[in-house]
């Protein structure tokens, strides 16, 4: 129920990001006089609508997205002569370029404005830091990395060599271990079969004379070494133990410091993005494999992905504190996401748009330099190669990347 519960709630969530997106568009069109004759949530048939003046608002049956119809939005579509003076292509380019441009604008003030309630009401996190303490002792060899115990499979090299809850590892193979970092360094130099000595400092009991302790004696530690022979899981060196966390939790702030983390914080996402959009190509391979989430590329999903992901937040074990953080913050990544992507100048995203409109104003900025006169809009039959080659890459990519999510899903972090 919870799962299904996340899911749900991302559903509505996304639709309000794209209600957001072409309202941008259909508030700054009216404002400025053009024509807009439909608002609808969705594609596909029309569930319910309902007209106010000159435009029909509805919802349509496939929930995958929206769109605003704005009459004249190129010169090749054909209008009444009656709406001529009102159609999108016929406007001042500085008017058209708003009305293009305010769907991002929406997406990127309603992601800063969902960071800083975040951080004014739920708080900013707190850096949280692997230690080299071990939390718990993973009882058997998986058959993957993420597989679970099952019956029959055997011990871990952990749980074999004695290693328990508590100990803090200060040395593996003979590598002085300070936190967590330096630990997985370590294993990772290490091999599968090899025998490995690792020196843990374990709390001594307390207790004189023989009777049993009462209590552990805070500080106190004894050093132990153990031996370990390093089992194999897909290739990798695994001994089987978690790392105790430290620190953690929010810091509420003031709507200043507010403002100044979310603005931070979308500079963050959006360099991400950036790092997701380089590495993207070479993942593609790895999208079916176990080493999916292993670089930035691999860890973008579809629709399907993050609603799936939303449903694992809301099922987790997490504080309520927690699972409202990581839902806020995937609808942010949502729609810092779109925004980005609209920025493309590619056709027929809205970036695609902006650029036939700068490049609109270029020629005639240069035509005035040579005494000729404006030559108007550009011919849009030209591109339509380009754009229905961009469609064919971004709905080609949509396709894997659900294909994938379906296959072998992204999973939130242990």
């Amino acid at each position: 129920m919870a799962f299904l519960l996340g899911a749900v709630a991302f559903v509505v969530a996304l639709l309000l990001s794209v209600m957001l997106h072409e309202g941008g568009h259909l508030l700054t069109a009216k404002r400025f006089g053009m024509k807009a004759t439909e608002y609808f949530v969705g594609f596909g048939p029309t569930l319910w609508s309902t007209r106010r003046g000159e435009t029909e608002y509805g919802v349509k049956a496939i929930p995958l997205g929206g769109f605003v119809k704005i009459v004249g939005y190129t010169p090749l579509e054909k209008i009444a002569e009656a709406d001529r003076p009102r159609a999108f292509y016929r406007q001042p380019a500085g008017r058209r370029a708003i009305v293009i441009a305010a769907g991002v604008v929406a997406n990127f003030a309603f992601a800063f404005l969902l960071l800083t309630l975040m951080a004014m009401m739920v708080g900013t996190p707190l850096a949280r830091t692997a230690t080299s303490t071990v939390d718990e002792v993973t009882p058997c060899v998986p058959s993957g990395l993420r597989a679970d115990c099952e019956a029959g499979r055997p011990r871990s090299p952990a749980a074999t060599a004695g290693l328990r809850a508590g100990d803090r590892v200060v040395s593996f193979n003979g590598t002085p271990v300070s936190d967590w970092d330096d630990l997985t360094k370590a294993i990772d130099k290490a091999k599968p079969g090899q025998t490995v000595n690792v020196v843990v400092l374990r709390p001594v009991p307390g207790g004189a004379g023989g009777r049993p302790p009462k209590r552990d004696r805070p500080g106190v530690r004894q050093q132990v070494t153990l031996p370990i022979r390093l089992a194999d899981v897909d290739g990798q060196p695994f001994v089987g133990m978690s790392a105790k966390v430290v620190g953690g939790g929010y810091d509420r702030t003031g709507p200043i410091n507010g403002a100044v983390f979310a603005g931070r914080a979308i500079g963050r996402t959006v360099a991400g993005i950036g790092d997701v959009a380089v590495d993207l190509p070479t993942a593609i391979p790895k999208l079916f494999s176990p080493e999916r989430e292993s670089t930035p590329g691999g860890q973008v999903g579809s629709v399907v992905g993050a609603t799936d992901v939303s449903g694992q937040i809301f099922a987790s074990d997490a504080t309520t504190r927690d699972k409202i953080a990581l839902f806020l913050s995937l609808v942010v990544s949502v729609n810092i996401f779109l925004g980005a992507l609209n920025v493309l100048p590619l056709l027929p995203l809205d970036g695609g748009h902006l650029a036939v409109v700068g490049y609109e104003r270029a020629r005639a900025a240069l035509n005035r330099v040579r005494g000729r006169p404006d030559p108007g809009t550009v011919d849009l039959t030209r591109l339509l190669p380009l754009t229905y080659l961009a469609i064919l890459v971004l709905v080609g990519l949509g396709v894997l990347l659900i294909l994938a999510d379906v296959l072998n899903p992204l999973h939130l972090p242990e």
